[in-house]
């Protein structure tokens, strides 16, 4: 099974605040918010979520299809992708602009205030999926510009490939009219509890009639693990991963969303890709940077021997490495 990704290919500017932004925030004052927060930690990685699941997919030997536009300044970071087993042979290079920032600081309770520049990301739109009829199995659309998020759902559904949703931080975004369009007929789609709830108030859909309009639903439970919803089948809902030590939390549920689908590309069943994904969440989680981590087969299969059973390890260890 081959997948391409589309989404935002970015750098990381990942700051850390000591404090507690719910500490500096005023309940009378909240529409005049003035508010500087001296960081103690600077920490600058790749990022951007489609190279993020690129990344993974290619760590798990998937040798992805990363679709996007970067700026001249790129050269290294495509360098970097390409020793990682990523597919970076279909993306287009901007002459006006440099490559997306994303700018994140991040308090004492892993809460985040964030800012994206998009630069070359803009130009997203202009790219033609019409080649990837026949080389790609699915592509997973995932959050960048929402004109190019809007017009590489409809190119899969005119050239008959399959897609999976990804909207994320383009929620915010998207309108109801403008999500419904993204979300109708894909074969996955992936959200976080407040993400769900955001869906369904923007649609006006119930959680049911979510669910009806795509193949798989699966929602990311933070530290409660994931659930996996499909319309006239049971729930599949897979606990979290024991001991974690979180650090930071940027890029971990793009990493989720690539162990999850490399598990269904290795013909694994919905449970045994929840547990995927949440162990490539925490390889992210307890590290700086969203493609900082060392995956060790072995180590992975240890720590879902431990959370999930022996008998999850066994079926894992024989793709992953």
């Amino acid at each position: 099974m081959r997948i391409a990704v589309t989404g935002s290919i970015a750098t990381d500017h990942l700051m850390t605040f000591p404090g507690r932004f719910t500490e500096q925030l005023i309940a009378d004052k909240l529409d005049k918010i003035s508010l500087s927060f001296l960081i103690d930690r600077l920490e600058i990685r790749r990022g951007g979520v489609a190279a993020n699941i690129a990344f993974s997919l290619g760590c798990l030997g998937l040798n992805p299809i990363l679709v996007g536009s970067v700026g001249s300044d790129f050269g290294e970071y495509r360098q970097w992708l390409d020793d990682h087993g990523v597919d970076t042979t279909w993306m287009r290079q901007s002459t006006v602009h440099q490559t997306a920032r994303f700018t994140v600081t991040n308090d004492a309770d892993l809460n985040q205030i964030a800012s994206f520049y998009p630069g070359a990301m803009s130009e997203d739109a202009a790219i033609d999926l019409a080649a990837l009829a026949g080389q790609a199995d699915l592509v997973l659309i995932g959050a960048g510009d929402p004109a190019a998020m809007l017009g590489m759902t409809s190119q899969c559904r005119e050239h008959q490939i399959p897609f999976a949703a990804d909207t994320s931080q383009q929620l915010a975004t998207l309108d109801g009219a403008q999500i419904r369009e993204l979300v109708t007929g894909a074969a996955y789609l992936f959200s976080n509890e407040y993400e769900a709830s955001l869906i369904e108030h923007k649609t006006g859909w119930t959680s049911d009639e979510l669910t009806a309009q795509v193949g798989v639903r699966v929602t990311t439970l933070a530290a409660a693990g994931a659930r996996v919803d499909r319309t006239g089948h049971d729930p599949v809902v897979v606990g979290p991963v024991h001991d974690v030590v979180p650090l930071e939390p940027t890029g971990a549920g793009d990493a989720f969303r690539a162990g999850f689908l490399a598990a269904v590309a290795w013909g694994l069943g919905l449970e045994r890709a929840a547990q995927l994904g949440n162990l490539m969440a925490v390889l992210v989680l307890e590290t700086t940077g969203p493609q900082e981590y060392k995956l060790s087969a072995g180590e992975l299969a240890a720590r879902c021997a431990k959370s999930y059973g022996q008998a999850a390890a066994d079926e894992l260890a024989a793709h992953v490495g």
